[in-house]
């Protein structure tokens, strides 16, 4: 049984850039954008925007990643990052390039 257009949850993906000395590796930036989520959104929060990493769409020499997250919570998304002040005990400065609503659009701007 296939799920109307209407009941579908509408989403988003977001690019953020990591500016650092450092290279980090995928799962180092995951557990840095749950904890941020976690404390910044709360469980409810986290559970409803709902962020997902779109783990082909990660360029590790540019540390660039994008995100999935609900429509109603991109501001929050980027909140919660931007307020994230260091990965590793390294400090870093994560930025918002582009949201977009097609990954097609999203991934123009990994590379």
């Amino acid at each position: 049984m296939k799920l109307s257009p209407a009941l579908k949850q509408k989403k988003r993906y977001v690019v953020f850039e990591i500016i650092t000395e450092k290279k980090f590796s995928l799962n180092e930036i995951k557990e840095e954008v749950d904890r941020a989520m976690l404390l910044f959104l709360g469980q409810l929060g986290l559970s409803k925007a709902a962020p997902q990493f779109v783990e082909e769409r990660f360029n590790p020499e540019k540390q660039r990643f994008t995100l999935k997250v609900n429509h109603k919570y991109v501001d929050e998304l980027k909140s919660a990052l931007i307020l994230s002040k260091s990965i590793k005990n390294t400090p870093v400065i994560i930025r918002s390039i582009t949201t977009s609503g097609t990954l097609k659009k999203a991934g123009a701007h990994i590379n």
